[in-house]
């Protein structure tokens, strides 16, 4: 199943501009969420279903999605997809995947050579691939999408040098996950095997290109956007702040991979690698989404791919499902 659209919305004076490179039911709900019990997804399925989880399979419904924000003349992009023809051994979802990004972003009026900035919120293999891309242009044979639950085809690394995909721009990359997924920490301590692959065919390659820019603690982008460390999901894992003309929105990354975890906070995804850290990031982010009326865009929610909240009990709720009473 492969779907790509844009969709288009301002926030303030910042044009906020979605691209969708696939969307489908993705991991099983309990394996992706583990801590939610099978009653939260089955009680909560008249909102859930069918944007968020497919009740039929039980699987979570997610996307595999970039956002390009237009803020103060320049064009940033907050995260960069898969890649294709890359090893990912640890991954099979995503290994040697074959899709369409780079033209889904020209769709979109958006080429290569426009970006400016691009923000990766962390270095996990779904939010870097797109960084480079093979000199030889090697890595976009064949083209066209497959099956985010199979092999795919095709492309392969090897076949030429890595290069930055975006040749004028500059990578935003937290520090403390260059260094935790970098050669001096052997590739995340080899928790996954393919972290090795990722870094060397996504990262390294900025290295040398001498286009990234690390960053901890806090980076300003420009008077609208602004980076912040959000640990827990990975030891460098960031958010992206955006205030512009009274309205808000924070771009959260993997914080959350499902609206579940938006009514529990301590719910953690199956990939966060310091679970309190998350838990704890998770409810800081959501507190001050719902008292600062911040509009929550995550990495891959299904959908429209935003969410407004509201607090409710010791968690949150949904702010557009009516009065609809969600159960945790």
């Amino acid at each position: 199943m492969t779907q790509e659209s844009a969709q288009r919305t301002m926030v303030g004076d910042v044009e906020v501009i979605r691209v969708v490179e696939w969307r489908g039911p993705f991991a099983a709900a309990g394996d992706l969420v583990p801590s939610a019990g099978q009653e939260t997804w089955k009680d909560n399925e008249d909102w859930l279903a069918p944007d968020h989880w497919d009740p039929e399979t039980d699987r979570a419904v997610m996307a595999l999605q970039t956002w390009v924000l237009r803020s103060g003349g320049r064009t940033v992009l907050v995260d960069t997809g898969v890649g294709n023809g890359r090893e990912r051994p640890g991954s099979p979802q995503f290994h040697h995947w074959q899709g369409d990004f780079l033209g889904c972003l020209e769709r979109a009026g958006v080429r290569p050579e426009d970006v400016d900035v691009v923000v990766n919120t962390h270095l996990h293999a779904d939010h870097v691939g797109w960084n480079t891309r093979a000199a030889d242009g090697s890595d976009v044979a064949g083209g066209g999408g497959s099956d985010i639950g199979g092999s795919g085809g095709g492309g392969g690394v090897g076949a030429g040098e890595w290069v930055p995909t975006f040749p004028r721009a500059e990578y935003l990359v937290p520090a403390a996950d260059d260094a935790h997924f970098g050669p001096g920490n052997a590739y995340g301590g080899g928790r996954n095997p393919s972290d090795r692959f990722v870094y060397e065919d996504s990262v390294a390659p900025l290295h040398r290109a001498g286009r990234i820019v690390l960053w901890d603690g806090e980076h300003r982008i420009d008077e609208h956007l602004t980076l912040e460390s959000a640990p827990g999901h990975t030891p460098g894992s960031a958010v992206l702040r955006l205030a512009s003309a009274g309205e808000r929105a924070v771009f959260a990354g993997d914080l959350l991979h499902s609206p579940v975890q938006i009514l529990d906070p301590a719910h953690n995804s199956c990939f966060c690698l310091d679970a309190r850290a998350a838990s704890a990031s998770r409810r800081r982010i959501l507190e001050r989404a719902a008292d600062e009326r911040e509009l929550v865009v995550p990495a891959h929610f299904g959908g429209s791919g935003i969410a407004e909240v509201r607090r409710e009990g010791n968690g949150f709720g949904l702010v557009g499902r009516g009065e609809r009473r969600v159960r945790r």
